[in-house]
């Protein structure tokens, strides 16, 4: 599926994603233009989804993050749905994921302070529908953050 050249490739952005085309090529000892079709094969693929900005929320004033961990009432078949469809409505919320398990869903918020957190608790989290069972973790610190493989 992958050779030689896809890996150096892909290797390079995930440490240097916005890098030159005419860089990552010479890099990965390659032309430009092989390089642009490579990738144009691996976002085809589905291999390379997109290159996207990481945000410190921190920096914009959002010093509370949050992982909120759902136990949907599954005796509705649309639980999920209209639970998922009413969650990416909330503008604080950050990341959706799904679980197998006694967990069914994580969302992790963000919010200025503990007054903002709050509220947004209050008005919009225990809102949502088909809550069986919410529990909170407050977050202290991130230890790592990769999507890098090693390629």
């Amino acid at each position: 599926m992958l050779d030689d050249l896809d890996r150096r490739i892909l290797r390079f952005l995930q440490s240097d994603p916005a890098a030159p085309m005419a860089e990552v090529a010479e890099r990965c000892q390659s032309q430009p233009a092989t390089v642009a079709r490579r990738l144009e094969r691996l976002k085809v693929q589905g291999i390379l989804r997109g290159q996207y900005a990481v945000i410190d929320w921190a920096v914009l004033g959002y010093a509370v993050e949050v992982s909120l961990r759902f136990t949907l009432d599954k005796t509705n078949a649309k639980a999920f749905d209209e639970f998922l469809t009413a969650a990416r409505e909330i503008r604080q919320v950050i990341a959706i994921q799904t679980f197998l398990g006694r967990v069914d869903v994580r969302l992790s918020v963000i919010a200025k302070d503990m007054a903002d957190y709050q509220k947004l608790y209050r008005n919009e989290i225990l809102n949502l529908p088909h809550i069986l069972e919410l529990e909170a973790l407050m977050h202290v610190a991130t230890l790592k953050t990769a999507e890098a493989l090693p390629l």
